[in-house]
C-alpha cells in the first residue's frame, strides 16, 4: 500500500494514479478521516497530559495525608474521555485501513499514460512469426489429433476451461518446467522454492490480490484459504513481517506451481483450448531488492524471461504497459507476448513488474541498512519465467509440420528422453 504520509503530501498525484489506472478509491474520505484522526490524537494526548498532572497531585495529597477524592474523581472523568477517544480513533483507523487497501500504486514516471492495452508501447521484437507449415491449425486440433490434449475429458472431471494433457503432451509440460527451473537456478542465480499451493488472507492481501480480485480466486470458505493465482503470492510472503539484513539483498527466488483463477467475466473470450484456463502451470521469478537498484533489477528480470523464449526459438514481442493496463500493485510492468501461428494471435506469457515498496508495506517486509540506519521497506519484483499453457500453445502451433506432427524444440529434447518429434 501507499504510505499515508505520501498520500497526505501528494493527494493530486495519488488522485491522478487512481484515475489513470481506472480504479475506484475514496481518497477524499481517506483524507477526511486522516485529518479527524490526527485531531483526536492531539486531543487524546492533551487528556493524557492532564491525567498525569492529576496523578501527581493525588500522590502528593496522599503522601501528605490530605483528601484526594476530588482529583481522583477528575482523573476518572479524564480516563473515561481518553477511553472514548481511543475507541473513536480505533474506528477511524479501521475505516482508513480499509480504504488504503483500495488505493493503487502510483505508476513510475516512465510509464506511458493510456486507457487500455491499445495504448501499450512496443519496446522490441525477437524472431519472425513463423510456422513449419503453410496451413497451421489451432493447438486444440493438432493436440487432439496427436492424442496429447483431451479437453473433453477435462470437462468431465472439472468443467469447462480446465486442461488435460497426456502422453507426450504431459511430458512436454514436465520438460518445460524442468528446463525453465534449470535455466533460472543454474544461470540466473535464483533459489528454487516448492511452496504451499494455498495461502491465507494476509498473504494474498500482502501481494495486492485482495480485496480487488477476491471474486477471481478459488476460496476454501471453512478455512479462509485461497488457491494461489500465481507463485508470486507464496514467494513474496516468505519474508512477510521480517526485517532483513541489507547484506542478504538481493534475494532471488523461483518456483513452479499450478495456478488457479476463476477469471470472472472472461467467459466467451478466448475460451477454446488452452488460451484461457482456470488452472495452469507457471514458473515464477521473484526478487527482494534494495530500492535504489530495483529498476535495474526489473530489466534483468525481464531479460531472464526473454532468455527462455529465445532458447525455445519462439517469436515474441516486449511491451511497456500503459497506466490503464497496469495492475493495481505495479509501478511499472513489461508484458511479453509470443506468436501463435494456428490462431494467428499474440499471447501474453509473462508480466515482469516492479512494485517498488507497495507490496512490502502491505506485507511488512523491511531491511536494515548496513550503515546502521533505521529499517526501510524493500522493493519487490516478480515475473513469469514463463507461463506454460500458452507456451505449449505456441510450440504446438509454431512447430507443427505439414504431415500433422510437432517438432520438439531442441533445448527440450534432453528433458523428453531425446524425443525429437511428437507423432
Amino acid at each position: 500500500m501507499l504510505d499515508l504520509k505520501f498520500i497526505r503530501a501528494n493527494p493530486d498525484v495519488v488522485r491522478e494514479a487512481i484515475a489513470n489506472k481506472g480504479e475506484n478509491a475514496e481518497l477524499d474520505r481517506l483524507l477526511e478521516l486522516d485529518e479527524r484522526a490526527r485531531e483526536l490524537i492531539v486531543e487524546s494526548d492533551e487528556l493524557k497530559r492532564q491525567r498525569n498532572v492529576e496523578s501527581e497531585e493525588i500522590a502528593k495529597l496522599k503522601k501528605g495525608g490530605g483528601d484526594a477524592s476530588e482529583p481522583i474523581e477528575r482523573m476518572r472523568e479524564v480516563s473515561a474521555r481518553i477511553k472514548e477517544y481511543d475507541e473513536k480513533l480505533s474506528g477511524l483507523r479501521e475505516e482508513m485501513d480499509g480504504i488504503l487497501l483500495t488505493v493503487p500504486n502510483v505508476p513510475h514516471e516512465t510509464v506511458p499514460v493510456g486507457r487500455d492495452e491499445s495504448d501499450n508501447v512496443l519496446i522490441r521484437e525477437w524472431g519472425e512469426p513463423h510456422s513449419l507449415t503453410d496451413n497451421p491449425v489451432p493447438h486444440w486440433e493438432i493436440g487432439s489429433a496427436l492424442g496429447i490434449l483431451d479437453l473433453e475429458a477435462a470437462g468431465k472431471i472439472a468443467g469447462s476451461n480446465f486442461p488435460l494433457t497426456k502422453g507426450a503432451g504431459a511430458t512436454l509440460s514436465r520438460a518445460l518446467i524442468g528446463f525453465m527451473l534449470d535455466v533460472h537456478t543454474r544461470e540466473h542465480g535464483y533459489v528454487e522454492v516448492s511452496p504451499p499451493l494455498l495461502a491465507n488472507r494476509p498473504s494474498v492481501q500482502g501481494t495486492g490480490q485482495l480485496p480487488k480480485l477476491e471474486d477471481d480466486m478459488y476460496r476454501i470458505e471453512s478455512d479462509d484459504l485461497f488457491l494461489i493465482s500465481t507463485g508470486e503470492v507464496p514467494l513474496t510472503n516468505i519474508h512477510r513481517e521480517e526485517i532483513l539484513p541489507e547484506e542478504q539483498l538481493p534475494l532471488y527466488y523461483t518456483t513452479y506451481t499450478p495456478c488457479f483463477r476463476r477469471e470472472a467475466g472472461s467467459y466467451g473470450r478466448d475460451t477454446r483450448g488452452l488460451v484461457r484456463v482456470h488452472q495452469f502451470d507457471k514458473v515464477e521469478m521473484m526478487k527482494y531488492v534494495e530500492p535504489s537498484t530495483s529498476y535495474d533489477e526489473l530489466e534483468k528480470l525481464t531479460t531472464n524471461a526473454e532468455t527462455i523464449l529465445q532458447r525455445l526459438e519462439l517469436p515474441y514481442r516486449l511491451k511497456a504497459l500503459c497506466t490503464g493496463d497496469l495492475s493495481f500493485s505495479a509501478a511499472k510492468c513489461y508484458d511479453i507476448d509470443i506468436w501463435s501461428a494456428g490462431i494467428g494471435k499474440w499471447l501474453e506469457v509473462s508480466s515482469c513488474s516492479n512494485f517498488e515498496d507497495f507490496q512490502a508495506r502491505r506485507a511488512s517486509i523491511q531491511y536494515r541498512p548496513a550503515d546502521g540506519g533505521k529499517p526501510a521497506y524493500v522493493h519487490t519484483l516478480n515475473g513469469s519465467g514463463v507461463a506454460l499453457a500458452r507456451t505449449i500453445v505456441a510450440i504446438l502451433e509454431n512447430y507443427q509440420t505439414s504431415d500433422g506432427k510437432v517438432v520438439v524444440p531442441e533445448v527440450l529434447r534432453p528433458y523428453m528422453g531425446g524425443l525429437a518429434e511428437i507423432s
